[in-house]
C-alpha cells in the first residue's frame, strides 16, 4: 500500500522495468510526441497497434507523466534564462517560499544539497523582470540570500532522456582505483 506521509512525495516504482524497446519509444517520443502510432512504430520497428499498447502501458506506469509542448522562449518574450540559488533559514521549503511558483517566470524549483537550500530555474523578459522576481524572493520570510547565474549561451537543453550510460570512462589523468580483494591475508607478528 502506497502511503503519503508528512507531505513527502515518494518516488513511485513503475509496474515493470523498462526494456530496450520502451527506451526506443521514449526516445522517439522525446524527439516528437505528435507522431502517429504508425510513424512511431516504424521508427522503432513495431506495428502501430504494438506501439500504441506499449505507449499506453508507459502512461499507466507513469514512465510518461504527461505530454507537453516546448515553447521557444523568444517567441513568448522571455529570452533571459537564469538559475537562482536561494539561501534560507531552516529547511527552506515553506508555503511562503513555494508560493513563488505562482509566477510563470519560475520554471523549476528544486531543494538541493550544497551551498544553497533551493535552486530555481527562471526565464524572464529582461534583467528588470529578474530583479522584480528577486525582490519578491527577498520579501519572503526565511529567505536570507540569493545568487543568480544569468545564462549567456545554451549548448544543450533537453527533457529527461530514456537512455543511461552503462560504463563511464575513467579520465586518463585519474589514478586507477585499488581493487578490493576478497581474501586478504592478515599477517600477525607472534612473539
Amino acid at each position: 500500500m502506497r502511503q503519503e506521509t508528512d507531505d513527502i512525495r515518494r518516488n513511485s516504482v513503475p509496474e515493470r522495468d523498462l526494456d530496450e524497446m520502451d527506451r526506443k519509444l521514449l526516445g522517439a517520443l522525446c524527439e516528437d510526441a505528435t507522431v502517429s502510432y504508425a510513424e512511431l512504430g516504424e521508427k522503432v520497428g513495431l506495428s502501430a497497434p504494438a506501439a500504441h499498447e506499449r505507449v499506453k502501458r508507459l502512461r499507466r506506469s507513469r514512465a510518461i507523466r504527461s505530454t507537453s509542448v516546448l515553447i521557444d522562449p523568444v517567441a513568448v518574450d522571455k529570452p533571459l534564462l537564469a538559475f537562482v540559488h536561494v539561501d534560507t533559514r531552516g529547511w527552506g521549503k515553506t508555503p511562503e517560499l513555494m508560493a513563488i511558483s505562482a509566477y510563470p517566470e519560475v520554471e523549476e524549483i528544486h531543494s538541493v544539497a550544497g551551498d544553497a537550500c533551493m535552486l530555481l530555474k527562471v526565464r524572464a523578459k529582461d534583467t528588470r523582470a529578474l530583479e522584480g522576481l528577486l525582490a519578491r524572493l527577498y520579501d519572503t520570510p526565511g529567505v536570507m540570500a540569493t545568487r543568480s547565474y544569468v545564462v549567456l549561451s545554451t549548448y544543450l537543453e533537453r527533457p529527461v532522456q530514456p537512455g543511461s550510460t552503462k560504463v563511464w570512462p575513467m579520465p586518463s589523468h585519474m589514478a586507477q582505483p585499488i581493487e578490493h580483494r576478497r581474501n586478504v591475508e592478515v599477517i600477525s607478528k607472534s612473539e
